[in-house]
């Protein structure tokens, strides 16, 4: 197979992947705390322009050429994934219920059936039994977790909620305006994001669990807001349409290869014959 088609099929390959990531970007555009995945592409032209000017063997001789045809013969690939943890709007929703974090580097922690989780979206709410609870209906968790092994619960009575800056509960005493404290939002920080994982529902997962600190006076938790979904529509659309016409000049590479080798095959025969 001539290096120009291999080459092409792997770029195609590569775009489709790409696509994939856009696509599910597109997707969560208003899905709340969701953070835009990324990929990052090399091929031979980055290679080629880092180091033309540092190659290990003298200009115009054999090994040069060889060195170069190597380095040109890279098949475009995905080398990196990241996401863009940067903080989305706030929406105010003025639901007492509706927390978001004003930091990147803070999350809710819940309690899914395959264990502990991370997330962004604060869009909480009360379940039948009075718990604190996310969309999917996993436990939001106090910071007590550890010693109480239990969520954050509220008593019927419980008709005014206020949750301060540092994720504090409060609730009113039944028959009065007054408040008294309730549990704690359990507000995580991680280590270094890069060790995130995403889960479906919006959620992280972290392998080793000692990356994760508990953050008590964070300053950033906002009570009757939402934290939207911080991918940029415009640019997503602009980076699709990019896509797909890379897509189709692969393909028009390819099918140039194609008729090539075609030609070349029918005209050997004919001479042979």
């Amino acid at each position: 197979m001539q290096t120009g088609y291999y080459s092409s099929a792997a770029g195609m390959v590569t775009q489709f992947n790409r696509l994939n990531v856009i696509s599910n970007n597109l997707a969560n555009v208003n899905t709340d705390g969701y953070k835009e995945d990324n990929v990052i592409i090399g091929d031979f032209m980055r290679l080629y322009q880092q180091k033309r000017d540092e190659l290990p063997n003298e200009d115009n001789t054999k090994e040069a050429a060889k060195f170069l045809n190597r380095t040109m013969a890279r098949a475009p690939q995905i080398v990196d994934e990241y996401t863009n943890f940067s903080v989305g709007n706030m929406e105010k929703t003025s639901n007492e219920l509706d927390v978001a974090l004003t930091r990147k580097d803070l999350f809710f922690v819940v309690k899914t059936p395959q264990g502990i989780r991370l997330t962004r979206d604060g869009s909480f709410s009360l379940n039948d039994e009075g718990k604190l609870v996310t969309k999917e209906g996993y436990a939001v968790l106090g910071d007590d977790y550890e010693k109480t092994k239990q969520g954050i619960e509220f008593a019927t009575t419980d008709s005014v909620i206020t949750i301060d800056q540092n994720g504090q509960i409060a609730t009113n005493v039944p028959g009065s305006f007054s408040l008294t404290q309730n549990k704690k939002l359990f507000i995580a920080t991680v280590d270094n994001l890069k060790y995130l994982k995403k889960e479906g529902d919006n959620l992280y997962k972290l392998d080793d669990m000692s990356r994760m600190h508990k953050s008590e006076e964070s300053g950033a938790v906002k009570q009757g807001f939402l934290e939207k979904s911080n991918v940029n529509a415009v640019k997503m659309m602009t980076q699709l349409i990019e896509t797909n016409r890379l897509v189709g000049m692969y393909q028009k590479a390819m099918d140039a290869q194609m008729n090539d080798m075609n030609r070349d095959a029918i005209e050997k025969i004919a001479r042979k014959a």
